[in-house]
């Protein structure tokens, strides 16, 4: 049975909340440059829309489960 994939937000590899993470682990990308584009993306729409989509993702996304 093929097992489906889920965005969640990171327990382990968290700055503030686990959303960068949580992608990154998601997309089989390197944390630091997912955290690197999400800043660049924040500066580039002057701040708000990125700390709003951080701040929506952090409510939405549930945390992973320990130990996945």
């Amino acid at each position: 049975m093929e097992q489906t994939r889920r965005l969640t937000r990171s327990v382990d590899d968290r700055q503030i909340a686990g959303v960068c993470a949580g992608i990154a682990k998601y997309m089989g990308w390197d944390v630091a440059l997912v955290r690197v584009g999400y800043v660049l993306f924040s500066i580039a729409s002057v701040g708000f829309p990125g700390v709003l989509v951080y701040l929506i993702m952090w409510i939405v996304v549930p945390e992973e489960l320990p130990g996945s």
